[in-house]
């Protein structure tokens, strides 16, 4: 696995990017926080015909794959209410579970289904939250992602991010020898993966425009690195940038009308800002001795993060959205790249090498302060989760790559993965607006 930045520079001289990846993707928590709550989610109860999907369990799954929450196991279940009227908290309070959540479907006809859940304080007797949706029967693993989000900001205070998206880059080679790439986006826990594009040649780089309709992604199909921009919904795509030399690592602004990207027009690589409706382009960096690239928008939308190692060694860097003066960043250890800025702008996660080796960081940008969270040491391409908690991540595990992800504060990890599969070039998609 080599690091993105070490890409560009074999890119800068031939034009070559070493790509892996495939995946369905299941997650399997690698480490807990040690103080996960406990909540009884009761298998939901059934009028008419099935369901499609077990919202119950989809939920149950959703809130166990963020290693704060301990699901009670379905033969430990004291009872199996549905109505308030049916609950005795007594009971289960034995239990030591401090959150109940309970529910009902129903459907005559198997394309429409009517849902309520409800989700009760144990310990108060209280309800806490609680809603009823009519749903078709294609919509019913998305609104289990829609309610374990309610669940799980009604109890931590944080935004939920099941519903959220993932985007990932994939290769497999074909029975005649030849490499298949393919970019493809799945739920946030991996299920229900669809392919954004298919090629025979690389693809890298894919980042979700702020509204989560769009992606702009680096392709080589066409000979070259080309940047394209592609609606979700329709699959229609246009080509935004097809410059001479390297068009790279295109990044959105907050407010949707503007790239960032990495263009070599004369001959190095600059960072540039390109406005999407007109194309006019406002290079940001100059620097005819260094490589800038990977750049990343603060939230305000103000400055622009980026890797530079003008310095003599890869490090980050902070300039004005309208270009100028460039403020250094990271200062400890010699390589640090790869930026992403957490939605508050507070901590910045990235790529920092230690004796060789390269792991994923988060620096707090008031104090300086840099956290490893890692211990892979083949670790890559860092994307926050767009409620700060988590940061997704490309890493390496017995020779095969993998997606990752670890909380911020380095106690919860996750990995993404299937026995037999590649994946890299990992990105979050914001909140549904």
């Amino acid at each position: 696995m080599v690091p993105k930045f070490m890409r560009l520079l074999l890119l800068t001289v031939a034009f070559i990017l070493p790509l892996q990846a495939q995946a369905v993707l299941k997650i399997e928590i690698t480490g807990g926080s040690g103080a996960a709550l406990p909540i009884a989610i009761v298998p939901f109860g059934e009028d008419g015909l099935a369901p499609p999907e077990d919202i119950s369990e989809v939920i149950k799954n959703d809130l166990a794959s963020t290693g704060r929450f301990a699901p009670v196991d379905k033969q430990d279940l004291i009872s199996q209410p549905h109505d308030q009227a049916d609950i005795n908290f007594s009971d289960w309070r034995l239990l030591r579970s401090e959150g109940l959540l309970i529910g009902k479907v129903s459907s005559q006809d198997g394309e429409n289904y009517q849902v309520q859940f409800q989700l009760f304080d144990v310990y108060k007797g209280e309800m806490l939250a609680g809603k009823r949706y009519n749903v078709p029967a294609s919509g019913m693993r998305n609104l289990a992602h829609q309610i374990a989000d309610i669940v799980y900001e009604t109890l931590t205070g944080e935004k939920g991010i099941f519903s959220t998206r993932l985007a990932f880059v994939t290769q497999t080679t074909a029975t005649d020898g030849k490499k298949r790439y393919a970019l493809q986006i799945s739920d946030a826990d991996g299920a229900n993966p669809r392919t954004v594009l298919q090629s025979t040649q690389p693809i890298m780089s894919p980042n979700w425009s702020p509204d989560g309709e769009q992606l702009t992604y680096v392709s080589f199909e066409n000979g070259n690195t080309e940047i394209f921009v592609q609606q979700m919904r329709s699959g229609q795509r246009k080509s935004v940038a097809s410059f001479e030399g390297i068009n790279s690592a295109p990044v959105w602004s907050p407010d949707g009308r503007k790239l960032a990207l990495t263009l070599s027009r004369n001959g190095n690589p600059e960072i540039y800002v390109m406005e999407l409706a007109s194309g006019d382009l406002l290079r940001i960096t100059n620097n005819s001795q260094a490589i800038d690239t990977e750049p990343a928008f603060t939230p305000d939308g103000r400055s622009i993060i980026f890797t530079s190692d003008r310095g003599g060694n890869p490090q980050i860097y902070k300039v004005p959205v309208n270009g100028g003066r460039a403020e250094r960043l990271t200062f400890e250890g010699n390589y640090n790249a790869s930026p992403d800025i957490s939605p508050d702008g507070e901590k910045m996660a990235m790529v920092h090498a230690m004796g060789g080796k390269f792991y994923i960081a988060v620096q707090d940008l008031r104090s300086g302060n840099v956290q490893v969270l890692t211990e892979n040491g083949r670790d890559e391409s860092p994307s926050f989760a767009p409620n700060g908690s988590m940061i997704l991540y490309a890493t390496e595990q017995k020779g095969r790559g993998v997606l990752a992800a670890v909380s911020v504060d380095g106690r919860i990890h996750q990995r993404l993965s299937e026995s037999g599969t590649m994946v890299r070039e990992p990105a979050w998609s914001p909140l549904k607006q």
